[in-house]
């Protein structure tokens, strides 16, 4: 018998460290934050600008997916989180909420409380936001938006070239209307990183009732009967359980949730006996319904040494490190993806369905491939694509990945947004604001001109945008693995909480709403109502 808590969370992501710090206020709760990463005391993860060395075991998962049979075949690169704070400590911390349709949208497909007007509160209360005020956007909230104490030269003009080039320039992309070109805000405080753990966990992590642990494996929830009644963990090479006198709060993401799940026989019946795993619920939808945002690349030579890439290596590397550790400003700051838009891919398209972020550096393979020289990336994503995909089992060992099959373009309407997007992106590069600046084109290339020659260069180049959601999606119907209150169908005591939970991708960047679900979950096991 192990451990007695009210309340074990598994997961110490983004969603994790809003619900140890909501569910502790109250003294009377004993909480249990599991993690399976370590600490993020990393130099790397508090200096925003050290994203792009933040792809090692010891604070990510290193994923790969299956196969993808409209990408050649290509199995792609899936960084995520495993640290406290999750993927917020290795994200580009782009402050995007998505759009109000998204919401309405997950309302209307049987999730009453999850339109636009019912989350805002939660988006509100979750912001302390330097700059912007008002109805929509809130203060003295635990995560820290802001403008970056430093912005490169080639982000604004991109500003420049996108306003010339049509798109009207927009100072809040979190507000009325998401359509335009500007600077991201951020998630950050005082230059360095604000990751859901140091604006939610470290600040409480004194609280006598809230015990966090790192290094900790869950390798199954512990069913008694129809409930769950607790975790069983390893850590440090020994196997312990927790017990959980209220509820488990799986807050592993979306690719971990749904393992954990089939890991602990709930989910597809077939499956879980395939792997000699009891079936405990059967719940079809596990796993399913994976989605994520596509994105392709167009990358420019930069004729002029003003780009990141020389203050990435080298001795600029260093120069940077010590600039930050000292003053906190100068290039260690950015957070690479400083600026960029929202555009509609053709007239159809009611809101924007393309976002762009634009890196004024080289980012080839997630940026594990360096380019000798300078140059500006400009990242062109579809925000609502059809494609679904899954995640299965491999292997009944917790320690094992699972198979991560996101079945890119298997929806042929996921690839002309994505052709019509770099179309704009070139001619965002054409405008004369760019022109002082502008080399050759690298990637997709002067001889990629028509759509079919745009559409392989998408299918031999595309990658992950990092926002994996769905797989353990809410809703009202057969399919949907929680309701919309989060519990986990025909299992007591038991939800999910975490970007798994989302029925589509919203429009933009996952990490604001994933805090916001977790601010939401928060009040509803509590009991408690929403925030005015």
């Amino acid at each position: 018998m192990g451990a007695i808590f009210d309340y074990i969370i598994v997961g110490a992501g983004s969603a994790g460290c809003v619900l140890a710090n909501r569910l502790s206020a109250d003294p009377a709760i004993q909480v249990l934050l599991l993690e399976a990463g370590g600490r993020d005391d990393s130099f790397l993860i508090g200096m925003p600008a050290g994203i792009g060395r933040l792809i090692t075991p010891d604070v990510n998962w290193l994923y790969q997916t299956e196969p993808q049979a409209h990408l050649r075949e290509r199995r792609l690169f899936w960084p995520r989180g495993k640290t406290l704070g999750g993927s917020s400590s290795i994200n580009a911390m782009v402050y995007i909420r998505g759009q109000r349709q998204d919401y309405d949208q997950w309302r209307d497909l049987g999730n009453p409380g999850w339109g636009y007007d019912e989350v805002l509160p939660y988006f509100r209360r979750s912001e302390n936001n330097e700059t912007l005020d008002g109805e929509l956007h809130g203060r003295g909230g635990p995560l820290n938006i802001c403008e970056r104490r430093y912005t490169n030269p080639l982000s604004r003009v991109f500003v420049e070239a996108a306003a010339a080039a049509g798109l009207p320039r927009n100072p809040d992309f979190n507000g009325r209307e998401q359509a335009g070109a500007g600077l991201y805000q951020v998630t950050q405080r005082a230059g360095r990183r604000c990751s859901a753990a140091s604006a939610y966990l470290h600040p409480v992590r004194g609280r006598p009732n809230l015990t966090v642990l790192t290094g900790c494996l869950v390798h199954r929830i512990l069913m008694l009967g129809g409930r769950a009644g607790g975790v069983a963990y390893a850590r440090k090479g020994v196997l312990s359980e927790a017990r959980a006198g209220r509820e488990v709060l799986l807050a592993a993401g979306a690719i971990n949730s749904p393992q954990l799940l089939l890991l602990s026989g709930i989910g597809p019946a077939q499956e879980i006996r395939s792997f000699g795993i009891p079936v405990h619920q059967d719940l079809p939808g596990v796993g399913r319904n994976l989605q994520d945002h596509l994105d392709i690349n167009v990358i420019h030579a930069c004729t002029e040494p003003i780009t990141l890439d020389g203050s990435a290596s080298g001795l600029g590397a260093l120069r940077t490190a010590i600039r930050f550790a000292l003053f906190k400003s100068g290039p260690g700051v950015s957070n690479v993806a400083e600026a960029g838009g929202f555009l509609c891919s053709d007239s159809a398209a009611q809101t924007p369905d393309v976002q762009l972020h634009f890196i004024p550096a080289y980012v080839v393979d997630h940026g594990r491939r360096k380019m000798p020289g300078y140059g500006m990336t400009l990242h062109v994503c579809h925000l609502r694509p059809k494609s679904r995909g899954e995640i299965r089992l491999a292997s009944a060992d917790p320690a094992a990945p699972p198979r991560i099959d996101p079945r890119y373009l298997s929806d042929p309407s996921d690839l002309p947004p994505l052709i019509a997007g770099v179309r704009r992106a070139r001619d965002i590069y054409a405008q004369a604001p760019f022109q002082p600046y502008l080399g050759q084109e690298v990637f997709p290339g002067p001889d990629r001109q028509s759509d079919a020659e745009l559409g392989e260069f998408i299918r031999a180049a595309a990658e992950t945008e990092y926002h994996p959601v769905g797989t353990c999606r809410m809703g009202s119907d057969a399919q949907s693995v929680v309701d919309p209150t989060l519990k986990v169908r025909g299992v007591e005591g038991l939800r999910v909480v975490d970007a798994s939970v989302m029925p589509t991708l919203v429009s933009g960047n996952t990490n604001a709403p994933t805090i916001m679900i977790a601010e939401k979950a928060a009040d509803m096991i509590l009991g408690r109502g929403a925030p005015r």
